[in-house]
C-alpha cells in the first residue's frame, strides 16, 4: 500500500535556517583574454559553432560565449569568449571582477592583441595590461600555460608590430588558425591530469 495523501501531521522543530548565494564559474580548456574589439568573438565564431555577437563598437560582448573546437576526429576542447578587459579590471573598471572570475577555472590562457592598436593601445601595452590585471585580481594566473597571439594580421605588415607574438592570425582570411589550433590542443593536452585547481565550488555565504 501507498500514502499517497497522509492524513496525519506531525509537531514541527525548530531548525537551523540559512541562506546562500552560488555562483557559477564556466569551465572552458581555453579562455580567450584581450581588450574589447580585439576579435575574441570573430575568432571563436571561425573555429567553433558558436554564434557571440560581433560589432564594431567596445564591449559587444557582455557574458561569456563558449564554443566547441573541433581540431580532427579525435581533438577537440572547449574555447571561452571572455568579455574584454580593460586597465583597472582586477578593481572592478568595466564590469572586470565579473568577467575575470571566468578565467579562473580555464587550463590555458590565449592573450589576443589587436596588433592594430585598441584605443590607441599598442599590442606590447595590452599585453602588459592584460597580464598586470590578471596577476592583480588572482597571482597564480599567470603560472597558467599560455599563448600570445596577434590578431587582424592581414591589416599590418610583421615590421609593424611593436610585440613579440607565437601567432599572427586573422580570423578574416583563415592565416594560421589551423596552426593555433594544434598548438592549443597541445597545451590543453599537457594539463589534463592538473585538474584539481580548476574544479573548485565556491560557496558565498552572506553575512547574517
Amino acid at each position: 500500500n501507498k500514502r499517497r495523501a497522509p492524513a496525519f501531521a506531525e509537531q514541527g522543530e525548530k531548525v537551523h535556517e540559512q541562506w546562500f548565494r552560488l555562483e557559477l564559474r564556466l569551465f572552458a580548456d581555453v579562455a580567450l583574454v584581450g581588450f574589447p574589439n580585439a576579435g575574441k568573438s570573430t575568432l571563436i565564431s571561425r573555429v567553433s559553432a558558436a554564434k557571440p555577437k560581433i560589432a564594431d563598437y567596445p564591449f559587444t560582448t557582455l557574458v561569456p560565449n563558449l564554443g566547441v573546437v573541433q581540431v580532427d576526429d579525435a581533438n577537440e576542447f572547449v574555447m571561452a569568449d571572455i568579455p574584454g578587459l580593460i586597465e583597472g579590471a582586477s578593481e572592478g573598471t568595466g564590469l572586470g571582477l565579473q568577467f575575470l572570475r571566468h578565467v579562473e577555472r580555464a587550463r590555458v590562457l590565449l592573450f589576443l592583441l589587436d596588433l592594430t592598436s585598441v584605443d590607441g593601445q599598442p599590442p606590447a601595452e595590452q599585453l602588459r595590461i592584460l597580464r598586470h590585471e590578471l596577476g592583480e585580481y588572482k597571482p597564480e594566473l599567470l603560472d597558467r600555460p599560455y599563448v600570445v597571439v596577434g590578431s587582424k594580421a592581414d591589416v599590418l605588415r610583421p615590421e609593424d608590430w611593436d610585440v613579440e607574438v607565437e601567432f599572427a592570425i586573422s580570423s578574416m582570411t583563415g592565416e594560421n588558425l589551423r596552426p593555433l589550433l594544434w598548438r592549443l590542443n597541445e597545451l590543453v593536452a599537457q594539463t589534463q591530469d592538473s585538474t584539481d585547481e580548476y574544479e573548485e565550488f565556491i560557496i558565498h555565504r552572506p553575512m547574517s
